[in-house]
Formats: structure tokens, sequence, C-alpha cells
């Protein structure tokens, strides 16, 4: 029996109530579900534009209208085969890097012990790294799916190791990612030197830059990211800006020659059958976006996450 569902939006007006994710229920709980969304309000180590602590009640807000129930490309109901909660926000420590993420840490792992699917939503990049570190200790290291603009492999910021720009180092130089079975798309970030074109491969990422994503078509991408992960446990980062900024300005860091939400929805969907254990979205920020158009784009995509772990129950796909 599903215990966890949305509330049926034909009988509960849809501005109506208390904002959850999709008009899930609020519940604090790991017993009886398969996945729970999970918000983590913090922007600590954003470098410029802050405002991403404000992301998770913006994509909350925008999913009564941009997410429901039933998946028609995937064929799906989510609630048909899974139970699922809004769990809420994890703690922090607003301007204390290491104590955040410690919360951060902790707040996941009974997820992962459990097997439950989390479908986070940032806060700025750098809390991936906190999620990660939850993620290996049950699962050990995992591919690594990334979405990006950036790169996000610098090793330092102003001679400090944390930073938006930073989480996929870490990860790495702490085996919590298998780098050899992990991608980075859609980057094309300007850099401050050619030394930086080698900071993901030094590390074993495989790299697909935009550029060479828009010359190959996005079923070509997807044949590359599915042959680089295989059947390995994964973990996919989407950074909200490997949109473009005309479907993403509310964000921290926007960089032009980006995807449309509807290349990023095929891609996404198409990863549908494989072995992800967990998910984030993040660097939404919504005082740079007054027509909310980025919270829109965030919530469809988790609406695909959740999906997902729908259609993978569905169809009997088990690893």
């Amino acid at each position: 029996m599903i215990k966890y569902k949305a509330k049926n939006s034909l009988k509960s007006p849809r501005f109506a109530g208390v904002k959850t994710f999709m008009r899930m229920e609020h519940v604090v709980t790991t017993d009886d579900i398969d996945f729970a969304v999970v918000g983590i309000p913090y922007d600590t180590c954003a470098s410029f534009r802050v405002g991403t602590r404000l992301g998770p009640a913006a994509i909350r807000d925008a999913s009564a209208l941009a997410a429901k129930p039933f998946n028609g490309p995937l064929n799906v109901g989510i609630f048909d085969w899974c139970s699922g909660v809004d769990y809420g926000d994890l703690g922090s420590v607003p301007g204390y890097i290491e104590e955040s993420f410690e919360l951060i840490t902790e707040g996941m792992l009974p997820f992962f012990e459990k097997g439950i699917v989390p479908v986070a939503m940032g806060g700025d990049h750098s809390v991936t790294l906190p999620e990660l570190r939850a993620c290996a200790k049950v699962n050990g290291p995992v591919a690594l799916i990334h979405f990006d603009a950036h790169y996000d492999t610098i090793h330092e910021y102003f001679g400090k190791p944390y930073n938006h720009g930073t989480p996929f180092y870490h990860a790495a130089k702490e085996g919590l990612v298998d780098t050899s079975k992990s991608i980075q798309v859609g980057i094309r970030e300007g850099l401050y030197g050619p030394e930086d074109l080698t900071n993901s491969t030094d590390l074993g990422y495989q790299v697909l830059r935009a550029d060479e994503c828009h010359k190959m078509g996005m079923e070509a991408v997807l044949k590359a990211i599915r042959a680089r992960v295989g059947s390995a446990k994964a973990f996919l980062t989407f950074d909200i800006d490997f949109l473009d900024p005309a479907y993403a300005p509310g964000t921290g860091t926007p960089v032009p020659g980006g995807f449309t939400t509807a290349q990023a929805l095929e891609l996404v969907r198409g990863l549908a059958d494989l072995n992800i254990v967990g998910y984030d979205v993040v660097e939404v920020s919504p005082p740079y976006d007054p027509t909310g158009i980025t919270s829109i784009a965030a919530a469809g995509l988790m609406q695909e996450f959740i999906s997902h772990v729908a259609y993978k129950k569905k169809n009997g796909i088990v690893f």
C-alpha cells in the first residue's frame, strides 16, 4: 500500500494549503517511503551573487503548478508505485562551512542507510559534497552524473578549501566518487588560464563541453553518459546554470551558450533506468528571477527525478 502521496489538485486547489513539493505530505520520516524531497537552504559558499538559500522555498512554491504526479513521456504515475514525502529542510549554521557540512551529512545519511532515494534542493553547489559524504558511507564511491556550466573542480578559493567551485575536487580526493565512471556535461565557463582546462580530467572525470554537446545532439550525449556510468551506482547533480540564462536567469553564476529546458528534460528522462541512488538540483537563486521561470524549471526536473524511482518500480528494474 502507498502510504504517502500528493494531494489531489482536482479536490483541493493548487493555490491552497501549506507549500510542500508537489503538495506532498510534510512528514519527517524514513519509514514506509521510497523517496524523500529534502531542502538544503544554504549559500555560505557562493562566490558572487547569493540567494540560493531561498531556492527550496521557491521551488516548492513553483511545484504546485509545474510538477504533477503523472509523467506522460515515461508513462508512469508516481504515487501508483511510490510512497514519498517532503521531509522539510536540513539544518545549517549560517556562515560556518564545516559545521554546516556536518549537519547536511548527518541529515542525509538515514536515507542512504534505508535505501530511500533523496531528492535534494539546494542551496549552492557546495552542498553536494556533504551529500556525497553521506552517500559514500553506505554505497562506497559512486559514479557522478554532473550537469553544469562549471567544472567545480578547483582545489581552493582564496586559500580556503570549500566553495561552490570546489566540491568535485574534494569528492574525488576523498574517494566519494569513482571518477572513472563519472561525467561532467555542459561545461562552458570562462577560465582564468589554460591550466584550468585539465582540473577535471586530471582527477579522472570525463568532460563533455557545451560546444561539443551542441554539435553531438542530445541523443549522442545520452549515449555517452550511459556508456560512462554503465550499471554503477550513481548520484545525479544538476546545477540549474546548465540551462542557458534565457531559461534560468535566477542563478548566481549564469553563463551564456547553455541548454534549453526541453533539452535538459530529454537528457534527464533518458537516464530513468540507471542505478541512481540520489539526486539534487542546486543554485536556484530566486532574487535574480522575478518571473519564477528558474524555479519552474527546477520543479520540473525534480518531478523527472522522482519519476525515475516510479519508472524502475513499475518496470521491475532492480540492481
